[in-house]
């Protein structure tokens, strides 16, 4: 083992504080202080209301975990079927599927859809069963979703949605929320964690511009999470960040890393 000063330590310490997920299971520092992979693959799931959410909300954090080589799960609760003006539901639902395959292949991520309609989602018995299953087959370790404070009612949807099925599996993964276009539609947000996303934010800008039909420079990237990734990166010192809360009764100590 190698003597350690507390000037390497020091240096260490603040190398790896800005490059892992303050809080977040991304990955472990071994005995010498080096970072680990944790002991294990992890499944994580990152589920939205519409092609681009998760993208938007999360693809730094996502480029991060599938670098890592963990196995991260897109879960769409729609296709985006009225996004388009002057298309058809078919042809929105079309355009905006093929755009979240390839912002997933952008991040390294499998796209799942879970079936239901934009601007038609539905909350009730059969929902809930529906989208339970869903997360039961992927087995996850990690689950971001919307936070439910929110203007629009589809992220309100799937975020009552996945705590329903975390509730009901036990609370047997990690439950993490996110933002998007804070302000206009996620609101009263405040994390307690945060992922440095400087080294991914190319990426994550790539897969949010895969959403060519929803004008993200102009519109959700420009002018929200361009400003967004750098408020979140000044609130934890780092250039770049996403910023999460994390419900307090997740199982922290199952998951290597965190």
């Amino acid at each position: 083992m190698r003597k350690m000063t507390r000037r390497t330590m020091l240096d260490r310490s603040a190398r790896f504080a800005g490059a892992m997920g303050i809080g977040l299971p991304l990955f472990a520092l071994n005995a010498d202080g080096e970072a680990a992979l944790a002991d294990r693959k992890l499944k994580v799931v990152v589920a939205g209301g519409h092609p681009d959410d998760p993208e938007s909300g999360c693809g730094g954090t996502i480029a991060r975990y599938s670098d890592l080589s963990h196995e991260v799960v897109v879960l769409y609760l729609t296709r985006g079927e009225t996004g388009i003006k002057g298309k058809s539901p078919q042809e929105a639902g079309a355009i905006r599927t093929a755009e979240s395959q390839k912002a997933c292949e952008i991040l390294k991520a499998r796209p799942v859809f879970a079936g239901q309609i934009n601007g038609s989602t539905e909350v009730n018995a059969a929902r809930y069963d529906e989208f339970r299953r869903i997360l039961e087959a992927e087995q996850p370790d990690v689950v971001f979703t919307q936070w439910p404070i929110d203007s629009h009612p589809d992220h309100r949807v799937v975020s009552l949605l996945v705590y329903d099925a975390w509730l009901r599996m036990g609370k047997k993964f990690d439950l993490y929320y996110y933002e998007v276009n804070s302000g206009a539609q996620t609101q009263i947000f405040h994390p307690t964690h945060y992922v440095n996303i400087t080294p991914t934010e190319s990426r994550k800008r790539a897969a949010c511009y895969a959403h060519a039909s929803q004008d993200p420079v102009n519109g959700f990237y420009g002018t929200y999470h361009e400003k967004m990734n750098r408020f979140r990166g000044l609130e934890c010192g780092c250039e770049l960040a996403e910023g999460f809360v994390r419900h307090c009764q997740s199982p922290a100590a199952a998951v290597p890393g965190l």
